[in-house]
């Protein structure tokens, strides 16, 4: 039984959501993974705890994954990059595999070494979630400041307040801009950003690792492998 710590936000879990049925090679339903989704928008504001010193989302994300442990989880997954800057807390203790959005997107990466882009939240980049890349040899690229305050942000933003059609437009030269700067590959590491791609059916997202898709792929494996 997979437990997802949900909520940040509502839509990019209703996305990894669908990722994860996707992904699934079945034919009916009982040959899909079983999943219990603990989808509480009201947890504190990660961007805000990290770089504002505002209240920490630990707590609640604490009660999330133990809610979800009292039910039944055998393994958990959390489809928000930014909140895996307490993943150590998360884990400790943790009676159950809690897999990793970082490792998941390494798993998808066909480059062993070299420029990739990275498109994250400022907090997820302060935080150092995708540092652990870098031990591997990637040489991480992201936007500039200006790229953050005029199209960055205000994607993420389109798509917590439904309008990723919007949002897809603001994105795309931000990606456009790290590929010419020589990144072999994008990495999408906001759960909002591929769904802003998605709505416009962007021919981007072939140059893209889809870190929502990677983290679905990597909790059918786990379903996969304890399956037989």
């Amino acid at each position: 039984m997979l437990g997802v710590i949900g909520g940040m936000g509502p839509l990019a879990t209703a996305d990894f959501f669908r990722k994860l049925v996707d992904a699934t090679p079945a034919s009916e339903d009982d040959q899909h993974v079983p999943v219990l989704i603990h989808s509480v928008p009201q947890i504190p504001s990660r961007p805000a705890a990290i770089l504002r010193n505002g209240p920490s989302p630990l707590p609640a994300l604490l009660a999330a994954r133990d809610r979800l442990l009292a039910v039944g989880a055998t393994a958990l997954a959390m489809p928000c990059n930014t909140a895996y800057h307490w993943y150590a807390q998360l884990t400790d203790g943790c009676p159950v595999p809690f897999l990793h959005i970082v490792d998941a997107v390494r798993d998808q990466l066909t480059v062993g070494s070299g420029q990739v882009g990275l498109i994250a939240t400022r907090a997820t980049l302060a935080a150092g979630v995708y540092t652990r890349l870098e031990a591997e040899g990637l040489v991480l690229l992201s936007p500039d400041d200006s790229q953050y305050d005029h199209s960055i942000q205000p994607a993420i933003n389109a798509v917590k307040r439904g309008a990723p059609v919007e949002a897809g437009p603001l994105l795309e030269p931000a990606i456009e801009g790290l590929l010419d700067g020589g990144a072999a590959v994008v990495i999408l590491a906001c759960t909002e950003l591929p769904v802003a791609l998605d709505a416009i059916d962007s021919p981007l997202r072939t140059r893209c690792i889809d870190s929502t898709d990677a983290l679905a792929r990597a909790c059918v494996r786990w379903w996969t492998r304890g399956r037989g």
